[in-house]
């Protein structure tokens, strides 16, 4: 199967996203051949050249212009600007800053002197870190209340506005369990079971952030016998019993993925992998030849949600356009771009997803969630501990 460049680094936009600031993510990285001490690339979307407007000793009205942080993988063509820059005469630069624990790190030391007015791409697994380490200045989105109220109840200070959302989900190999006549598992238990042995390909959560996630699905599902919320032994025997039946642990999603898991081109020894809801239409979307039905499949209930944020960067010196872009980044328009350009789903209500999304994406009704205070309070532990459990 045909993977353009374009679905690999989509497809790895929430990897980015989740990445812990303290760690070397190798997924977003590895991928897209750079590492986070590489210089930043830079996409400026063309300016229309009608006149800025007023900002308030700002220098966006002097030179047209102001600039969004993201992480590597963002993928969004820098045309998708350009009707922003015909309402506001103000034109769009990305600037890329690695992944998005390192992009964060770097905010966090320029937090109040910032290297750009708006950053794209802190999710739930750092939005914790994010508000402690005061990068934002809050902003109430124009259309706030059009968007998912769950994921605007995550910041209810207004200091970071959500902007896409999805899951990190086991995702299965469809042909290959039909042809062993082996039915797929349908819970994280199920896992455990001797006939999956050998079968599950996971990332490492200390240098992946979908390993992260899963990690995280498994304390959401199970809880943590270190502080008495898991019976039967908690995530730990949980992980125990996993390495027991044979799970193999990879460094980044493009190796579980692409060369790991039997579903994908690279034709692997497992048919079972750590990936997304949105797997299964990039698949369909990018096959060559395009397959009438989806080669693969979601377990819904190992999915562990995720939600992005931008925000305003604290110290931008064009607040009122940074503003202005925060509401165009959650407009209708632009949210409908995000599923195709990202693999994400828009976080807008009534924004419209392609067909293949209707068809072959799992949204699942309740996914599994940790509040991010605990995530940033415990987040290193918890690696550590799975560290010392299942590859020491």
């Amino acid at each position: 199967m045909r993977k353009p460049a374009a679905w690999l680094f989509a497809a790895l936009t929430l990897a980015a996203c989740s990445s812990d600031a303290k760690t070397a993510t190798t997924t977003a990285g590895t991928t897209a051949g750079t590492t986070a001490a590489s210089p930043p690339a830079t996409t400026t979307a063309a300016s229309t050249g009608t006149s800025a407007p007023s900002d308030t000793g700002s220098s966006a009205a002097t030179n047209g212009s102001i600039t969004l942080v993201a992480y590597d993988s963002f993928a969004v063509d820098a045309s998708a600007f350009d009707p922003f820059t015909a309402a506001t005469g103000v034109s769009v630069s990305v600037v890329t800053a690695g992944d998005a624990g390192t992009m964060l790190s770097k905010a966090a030391l320029t937090a109040g002197n910032p290297e750009g007015d708006v950053m794209w791409g802190v999710d739930n697994t750092l939005l914790s870190r994010a508000l402690a380490s005061d990068v934002f200045e809050p902003y109430t989105a124009a259309d706030l209340a059009e968007l998912d109220p769950d994921a605007t109840a995550l910041v209810p200070g207004h200091e970071a506005t959500p902007v896409d959302e999805g899951d990190v989900c086991i995702n299965d190999d469809i042909g290959w369990f039909a042809s062993h006549d082996l039915a797929v598992p349908t819970t994280l238990q199920e896992l455990t079971d001797p006939k999956y042995k050998d079968l599950l390909v996971v990332e490492n959560p200390a240098t992946s952030s979908p390993g992260l996630a899963f990690l995280l699905a498994t304390i959401a599902e199970f809880g943590d016998s270190d502080s008495g919320s898991g019976g039967g032994g908690g995530w730990q025997q949980y992980w125990k019993d996993l390495r027991a039946n044979g799970v193999a642990v990879v460094d980044s999603w493009d190796i579980a993925y692409e060369e790991q898991f039997s579903g994908s081109s690279g034709k692997g020894p497992r048919p079972l992998v750590v990936s997304y809801g949105s797997s299964p239409p990039a698949e369909v979307i990018y096959g060559d030849p395009v397959p009438e039905t989806a080669p693969t499949g979601v377990i819904e209930s190992t999915c562990f949600h995720q939600v992005e944020f931008a925000g305003v960067l604290r110290g931008t010196k064009h607040a009122d356009a940074a503003g202005k872009l925060i509401d165009f980044l959650v407009s209708k328009d632009f949210q409908e771009q995000l599923p195709l350009a990202l693999f994400v789903y828009p976080v807008r209500d009534g924004a419209a997803v392609p067909p293949e999304f209707e068809q072959w994406a799992v949204r699942p009704a309740q996914p599994l969630t940790v509040p991010p205070d605990q995530i940033e309070l415990h987040s290193e532990e918890w690696i550590n501990t799975w560290t010392d459990l299942v590859v020491r």
